[in-house]
């Protein structure tokens, strides 16, 4: 398993079955073996493109949440990997698929992704930087497992592409940088015994709850 720093690893510990339940989810799985239909994949496509404009825009935010120049640079570096890199590989699928660009940017968005988009956003307006880092981490540090071991055991190549994308260095890297931007900012916001603060609880609710937004979406995707 990848580690993506020790914050990272004690919160998805503490999200217990959902962090199974996320990363192990019938969609993931459909991805490995490729028994994924693909009206079911462009589909999740189209509203994953959505999340990662209100995605971009929470990491916008931890801009602005920063204390120190580094936690600025990870977040606008995010944004970045996000806008010029993620999302192009949306686009790049769903036009060779006949979806236009502006159909996609058009895409109405489903309740199971407004509810997650807006927790996230909600999280970073009404608290830090570090509720909002717990919201944002499944989402990245999900993607960087899951793609870590499709690579490992996939068992089609239907979806390489996406698969690659999240297994490649580039977005492991990524991950990397937001474990380390985690531990730094939790420690010194709370302390190197960050789990005995008052406010470790709440940002273990708040990182499972994403989690279990993470498996509603997946099971959105099922659903076209």
């Amino acid at each position: 398993m990848n580690s993506y720093g020790d914050a990272f690893a004690r919160l998805r510990d503490h999200a217990g079955d959902a962090w199974r339940d996320y990363t192990r989810h019938a969609f993931v799985e459909g991805l490995k073996d490729g028994t994924l239909p693909h009206d079911a994949f462009l589909h999740y496509l189209r509203q994953d493109y959505v999340f990662l404009i209100h995605f971009a825009r929470a990491w916008a935010l931890a801009v602005v949440k920063s204390e120190t120049h580094a936690e600025m640079l990870t977040a606008v570096g995010t944004v970045n990997a996000l806008v010029a890199e993620e999302m192009q590989l949306h686009i790049g699928i769903c036009e060779a698929a006949g979806v236009s660009q502006e159909d996609l940017f058009a895409t109405k968005e489903r309740a199971e992704n407004l509810a997650y988009t807006r927790f996230v956003l909600e999280a970073g307006y009404s608290g830090d930087l570090l509720d909002l880092l717990a919201a944002l981490a499944p989402c990245v540090m999900g993607y960087g497992e899951i793609g870590a071991r499709l690579a490992a055991e996939k068992e089609s190549d239907t979806y390489a592409d996406w698969i690659d994308t999240y297994a490649g260095e580039d977005y492991q890297g990524a991950c990397q940088a937001v474990g380390e931007m985690l531990d730094k900012a939790i420690t010194r916001r709370l302390g190197h015994d960050f789990q005995t603060s008052p406010r470790w609880e709440r940002l273990c609710q708040t990182f499972r709850t994403a989690t279990e937004l993470e498996v509603s979406f997946w099971q959105m995707g099922l659903t076209p």
